[in-house]
């Protein structure tokens, strides 16, 4: 009695085989929001800064451009945080600062995005984040988010 007809059969394999094909094809699209590790350290600063400070967290970088997460550090009195744009080894612009929100916890403002050229920058690996200390104003440690 509950048995389908062969084209209803046949409609609903149609159906299924599109539907997983869609959800399969969405996957290597690069469209999912990425969850970026992060290692600070003072081997990374340019120029390099000998310390026993260090730092570690995460940023996700959405399919939208936007921005969030936080990096947490060890061992630094850090004054202020950044990710900034720049290849490994070279220095380059603030694009956002990232507010402390509790003791060594830098995260990112809530609603931050990226401009197109900024997340081309990112895709290409060219976007760090560096914690400023008073004894090292340039930054004193260093990590680049590896996309």
């Amino acid at each position: 009695m509950n048995t389908l007809t062969r084209i209803e059969r046949g409609s609903l394999w149609v159906i299924l085989l599109a539907a997983s094909t869609a959800f399969v094809g969405c996957a290597g699209t690069g469209s999912a929001d990425k969850s970026i590790k992060v290692t600070l350290s003072g081997a990374q600063q340019n120029p390099p800064v000998t310390t026993s400070a260090s730092g570690s967290g995460a940023i996700t970088i959405g399919a939208d451009k936007s921005v969030s997460g936080s990096v947490t550090t060890t061992g630094v009195d850090g004054r202020v945080a950044h990710i900034h744009v720049g290849p490994v080894g070279k220095n380059g612009p603030v694009i956002i600062p990232l507010t402390k929100t509790a003791d060594n916890v830098w995260s990112v403002p809530a609603g931050t995005k990226l401009t197109d050229a900024q997340y081309e920058s990112y895709k290409a690996g060219d976007l760090y984040v560096n914690v400023h200390s008073a004894a090292h104003k340039g930054g004193e440690i260093r990590g680049q988010l590896k996309p």
